[in-house]
């Protein structure tokens, strides 16, 4: 087996997830290269969506962002995001949404708005885009980010796409998301250390996998987050396979666009 990176391994970790036949609306980064990954590999009829309004996207090449018309070779359909977002996603249409962020708490609620007081942040993102409205109307959501004590945290600095238990608006009381009509919500969370799910019952994330052939231990993951995280039923996740990382560095992206080698 090649050697690889932790980056390689979120990338296949988040395809892995993914399973043959689903629609997934990815996002510009990781998000699109785990899709194609998963594409050229276990799932091939994966409808992959870019938020631009590609459908059944089958790049040759690997799109710069969601709007790179490289994305739009060989759809059968290029609508708008207008028709995408607005009658897709809202249709019950899109099976899975890849998002990132810069805060995820216990319950899949996530932060890519501001990080301290709205009106007075200490760093602002570019916000939400389509990340709220795939939160909300998506069969599932699978998240990635890097994984810092930091980012997994008690309490998001700011809700910009929903999670399994939200504050109600106006009164700010926690309720799970079904109460404000919403469906789907957080399926799991690829991390720079490991793969999190959330339990059947409370909803509540733990650590289902970790990247023990790079180094990590469940404890460490345990250490680099800012709640409390059940680590009891996680096991070692198998390493990428030779093939895998073939469709990763020669395929989905040579050219090291969003990969570093």
């Amino acid at each position: 087996m090649s050697k690889y990176n932790r980056q390689e391994m979120m990338a296949i970790a988040g395809a892995r997830l993914i399973r043959d036949g689903e629609s997934v609306l990815v996002g510009t980064g990781l998000p699109l290269v785990s899709g194609l990954v998963a594409k050229y590999t276990h799932a091939p009829d994966l409808i992959m969506c870019m938020e631009a309004g590609m459908y059944d996207s089958k790049p040759e090449s690997l799109p710069f962002c969601v709007a790179d018309p490289r994305g739009a070779y060989h759809t059968p359909w290029t609508g708008t995001a207008f028709e995408l977002m607005g009658q897709l996603l809202q249709n019950r249409k899109i099976d899975v949404g890849f998002l990132g962020g810069a805060q995820v708490d216990r319950y899949g609620n996530l932060n890519s708005t501001c990080i301290g007081p709205y009106s007075l942040p200490d760093k602002r993102f570019e916000g939400s885009g389509g990340a709220s409205d795939i939160a909300i109307l998506a069969e599932k959501t699978i998240i990635i980010m890097a994984h810092e004590r930091q980012r997994f945290v008690e309490h998001v600095d700011f809700l910009t796409s929903p999670g399994w238990i939200v504050s109600r608006y106006p009164d700010g009381v926690p309720v799970p998301r079904e109460q404000l009509g919403m469906w789907g919500g957080p399926y799991a969370v690829v991390s720079t250390m490991g793969v999190m799910k959330f339990a059947a019952d409370t909803h509540e994330m733990y650590l289902d996998g970790y990247f023990a052939d790079l180094g990590v231990t469940a404890e460490q993951v345990k250490e680099n987050t800012g709640f409390s995280l059940d680590v009891s039923r996680a096991t070692p996740i198998n390493p990428p396979t030779d093939a895998e990382l073939e469709v990763l560095r020669t395929k989905v992206d040579p050219e090291g666009i969003f990969m570093k080698y």
